[in-house]
């Protein structure tokens, strides 16, 4: 299996301007900035590549955890997550991204905290994206209801 995205920019980097697009049609000429990226804290002018490596990150892991639980008998009501991926200043000049952290809540009823905290640990770890990002610190914090 293959999936594409295409990227075109136009300009340099602090004026110029770029649209992303997906082979779903998810994203079509969606406009990308330095300004999105980098400036707009509130996240309102744009998307940038970080917010959908949150968006991939995000949805890898549910649906792994999702696939998990069920597989042991702890099929969920409802699994919640957001990816925060977090951009810093590269030594020498330059920016990385440093960490992907999730936060889940979850409904699922009758599982014990301690399964459930194993099998999460076991879907942070083993979802393809995780797998992907493993020079990066990734982080799990959750919120368990019954």
């Amino acid at each position: 299996m293959k999936r594409t995205a295409t990227a075109i920019w136009k300009g340099n980097l602090r004026e110029g301007t770029g649209t992303l697009g997906t082979q779903s049609g998810a994203l079509d000429a969606h406009p990308y900035s330095f300004k999105a990226r980098f400036e707009d804290e509130s996240g309102k002018s744009g998307t940038n590549p970080e917010e959908l490596l949150g968006a991939a990150h995000a949805g890898c892991f549910t649906m792994q955890l999702s696939h998990l639980l069920a597989e042991a008998g702890h099929p969920a009501d409802e699994l919640r997550t957001m990816a925060t991926v977090s951009v810093e200043p590269k030594d020498g000049g330059g920016f990385e991204i440093t960490r992907s952290a999730l936060s889940l809540e979850a409904k699922v009823p009758g599982i014990e905290r301690d399964v459930f905290e194993a099998i999460a640990g076991k879907a942070k770890t083993g979802c393809p994206v995780s797998v992907a990002l493993g020079g990066i610190d990734i982080t799990l914090d959750m919120t368990l209801h019954g």
